[in-house]
């Protein structure tokens, strides 16, 4: 057995045991047939998470962290003289705008407010007055605030005015149900850490096969994250161009066939049952928290710092690390914040045991129970 850790940040995420052992296999070259079979079996369940149809969309899978996802679509989706727009209401879409400033991609950088969903008419107006606008891009779930996007209805804009769209789903994917068709999405993308709760080092990009294969004539950005030479490879050997992250693979397999057994309803059900008693326990000791409930995501609580001189989040979050849980700092500017979120394989017990810990805490370094504001 592994020691247990209840991690509460926004990823990676607490893990299963067979999950982590699923990773003790025998040294195998990743080019071996056997190997070839376990990617396809991953690409498949992959699609299947978000019921997209494999004759249209294609699961392109990558080595490195979720910022590869944004890199490649950013860099691979747009055509020569195009612009991007970015709708930017937090940290990682603003980390979208940046990787255009980096690649010197022609970008709009929509910036709307961190605390609410955007404006539907200003970004209608936008595309209105930017017919050369090919490619939207957002992030369904700011994971650092807590705030969910509207990406059904923004999609809908989005293909009105005959651009792609593209979704980082990386903290909804395989946690909210999502379905690519019926939510206007022609790429979206994960890494194996967060939803499928399994391990760090594997990422994927699920995209329209057209929009991909239409991508191969437009300007190479990037040799490494470029989309098309990733899948083009892929459709072709089984494989990834470059070494995959083997293990990790496996560990990636494992994580999908719990998954399925668990189901999708029931998982969201889960991680709902999880964020209701986080957001319980907040409001019980007094904590603000920066979202609305009509407009949080379910997944993620970001609570303001009390007005307190013996509160210290160090201190606090020290606290409880000693004790098997993992706190979160906020990613708001000039916000004092902390995060605790809903993923991985925990349930509300885990968050009770937690709420015994942290008011402990509270208690042992005087901080005011319920908190000042």
């Amino acid at each position: 057995m592994v020691k247990r850790n209840v991690l509460l940040n926004p990823g990676p995420a607490t893990t299963t045991d067979t999950v982590k052992m699923a990773q003790v296999v025998p040294d195998i070259c990743p080019r071996e047939k056997e190997f070839v079979g376990i990617m396809r079996e991953v690409e498949e369940g992959l699609l299947k998470i978000v019921h997209a149809d494999p004759e249209e969309y294609a699961a392109v899978l990558f080595c490195g962290s979720g910022t590869i996802n944004m890199d490649i679509c950013l860099n691979s989706l747009l055509p020569e003289d195009k612009k991007i727009l970015i709708i930017n209401n937090g940290a990682y879409s603003s980390r979208g705008a940046e990787i255009c400033e980096y690649y010197g991609l022609p970008c709009i950088n929509l910036k709307q407010p961190l605390n609410h969903q955007p404006d539907l008419q200003v970004i209608e107006e936008t595309l209105q007055e930017n017919p050369d606008i090919a490619v939207v891009y957002i992030t369904h779930h700011e994971t650092g605030t807590g705030l969910l996007n509207p990406i059904r209805e923004i999609g809908a804009l989005v293909h009105k005015y005959h651009a792609i769209f593209v979704v980082d789903t990386t903290s909804t994917y395989a946690m909210r149900p999502i379905n690519v068709h019926e939510d206007n999405i022609d790429f979206c993308m994960a890494s194996a850490q967060k939803g499928i709760m399994a391990m760090t080092g594997l990422s994927y990009v699920i995209g329209r096969r057209s929009a991909i294969e239409a991508s191969a004539e437009y300007p190479k950005r990037s040799y490494y994250c470029n989309l098309y030479m990733q899948y083009a490879y892929a459709r072709e050997h089984g494989e990834m161009h470059f070494t995959p992250p083997v293990q990790v693979i496996y560990a990636a397999r494992q994580a999908l066939k719990e998954y399925f057994a668990e189901g999708e309803a029931a998982k969201w059900n889960r991680h709902q049952r999880v964020f209701r008693t986080i957001r319980k326990g907040l409001t019980e000791l007094g904590f603000q928290i920066y979202i609305s409930e009509q407009e949080e995501a379910g997944l993620v609580a970001a609570a303001l710092y009390p007005k307190d001189e013996n509160w210290n989040f160090e201190k606090i979050h020290d606290y409880c690390y000693e004790r098997g849980f993992t706190i979160y700092p906020g990613k708001v500017e000039k916000k004092g914040m902390f995060r605790l979120c809903a993923l991985g394989a925990i349930d509300e017990a885990d968050i009770t045991a937690f709420f015994e810990v942290f008011r402990q805490g509270l208690n042992e370094y005087g901080v005011s129970i319920p908190v000042k504001y």
